[in-house]
């Protein structure tokens, strides 16, 4: 919003006329019909309006310089107009802030220009990701993985038979107001009371409306609705999906929680059942897009789960986008221990059956000298890059500084950096092609994003 905000430092009633609102041809609209009407009357009782006008406007040319008679008539006449407009204006918003509806109708007009993007995936990774992006355009359709069976979100699939809201729930809050007073309500989790306990206020909402509504996809619409999101939230698939890993030692690993927790090498993921069906609405957002993001997130329990949908893998391969894939930056202990950049690439493209699910991998440049020592003590290592077998696999290298700064030495995204990143990335694959591409505010780059 600093962008808006840098450009609403100017006198109340002129802000009406900033660029990009599209409203000022509606003012000169109702101007010439309100001038083409009052005219009609006048003629109709055989005023001579004109005759009259133009005998007065000689008069005074006569005595008063035509320019200054022309500039009064014209700035009394704007002055007049506007104020009235302005103040029909209040009337029907009955009191509501003049410039929280101008900022809306700023923030509308500009972002719905920008590129259709999919982001697919899950967990906190996909819900970081959205934070940045929803600065760049409103054309986001974020596509969500539904194995989730643990914490709130798995009590409440095992009791209610809902899909589990909780990623979906990140998601639809990320793509929201952060100071919005009914997303902190949405986001809001219950420390005590029995049988609330661990509950988020939103997982409730969406359980609840998804059995008012019969279905778990007009349940996040309704509450996208409710917190005004920008873009739209999906889940992958709506039937009752489960993770299933089949580890190197032979061991087979029912349900997303259990898998971190079976500290072995991962073979393969599959679901049970295996044949889930994607949903029509996220086919037809792949088929559309321009962009199409793959994590950051748990590789084995939030990104690939969305893979091995066929429907939604074949899609995204066959898919025109530009495709990237945004790399973590530390190993996860239990599920990427010891994998390379490639090692993540490869994953990807064996539970996807094809090499053209992604075009370049986003990798973090810069490390903290102060890493912290809880990584190592958990068994977490920053993700080694072997670009010569990225090379081998035909994907190309975007890197940048992707974390957020810490005096701690911790590591996380930096949603304003990794949205900043992709985007960069997809002009310049776009200007390479020759194409002409809409670009948000200059400003984006230098603000964080910030519209």
């Amino acid at each position: 919003m600093k962008n808006f905000k840098n450009n609403m430092k100017m006198p109340e009633e002129a802000r009406w006329l900033m660029p990009g609102l599209q409203v000022k041809r509606w003012f000169a609209l109702i101007f010439l019909g309100a001038v083409m009407m009052t005219l009609g009357v006048l003629i109709l009782f055989d005023i001579k309006p004109v005759f009259y006008t133009m005998e007065f406007i000689r008069k005074i040319a006569m005595n008063i310089s035509t320019e200054w008679v022309a500039f009064a008539v014209v700035m009394f006449g704007a002055g007049m107009f506007f104020k009235g407009w302005q103040k029909t204006n209040l009337s029907i918003l009955d009191g509501k802030d003049n410039q929280t509806l101008l900022e809306a109708l700023y923030r509308r007009r500009k972002l719905n220009r920008g590129p259709k993007i999919v982001a697919v995936g899950g967990g906190t990774g996909l819900s970081m990701l959205l934070k940045g992006i929803k600065h760049i355009t409103n054309n986001i359709t974020a596509v969500v993985t539904v194995g989730d069976d643990g914490g709130s979100s798995g009590r409440l699939r095992e009791e209610m038979g809902v899909l589990p809201p909780g990623d979906i729930r990140n998601c639809i809050a990320a793509l929201a107001d952060d100071e919005d007073l009914v997303t902190k309500l949405f986001q809001y989790r219950f420390k005590t009371g029995e049988g609330l306990e661990g509950h988020s206020f939103g997982n409730l909402f969406l359980t609840a409306l998804c059995s008012i509504t019969g279905d778990m996809v007009r349940a996040v619409k309704e509450s996208s609705n409710v917190l005004s999101i920008r873009g739209r939230v999906l889940p992958s698939t709506l039937d009752d999906m489960k993770l299933v890993a089949e580890m190197e030692d032979g061991r087979i690993i029912h349900g997303e929680s259990n898998i971190p927790e079976a500290h072995g090498k991962i073979k393969r993921l599959f679901t049970d059942p295996q044949n889930c069906k994607a949903l029509d609405d996220v086919i037809t957002a792949i088929k559309d897009a321009e962009l199409i993001i793959l994590g950051p997130g748990s590789l084995y329990t939030s990104v690939i789960p969305n893979l091995l949908i066929q429907e939604i893998s074949h899609e995204i391969a066959k898919s025109n986008a530009k495709k990237i894939y945004v790399c973590n930056i530390m190993t996860q202990p239990g599920e990427t221990d010891g994998y390379s950049v490639s090692d993540h690439i490869n994953a990807l493209m064996q539970h996807a059956g094809s090499r053209k699910i992604v075009d370049a991998v986003l990798v973090n440049d810069f490390m903290p000298s102060n890493l912290a020592q809880k990584y190592q003590m958990s068994g977490s290592y920053p993700v080694k890059l072997d670009f010569e077998n990225l090379k081998k696999l035909g994907v190309s290298l975007f890197s940048r500084k992707l974390i957020e700064d810490s005096k701690e030495g911790l590591v996380r995204h930096s949603s304003n950096r990794v949205a900043r990143a992709i985007y960069y990335w997809y002009r310049k694959e776009h200007k390479n092609e020759g194409k002409g591409i809409f670009a948000p505010d200059k400003d984006i780059e230098k603000q964080g994003c910030g519209v």
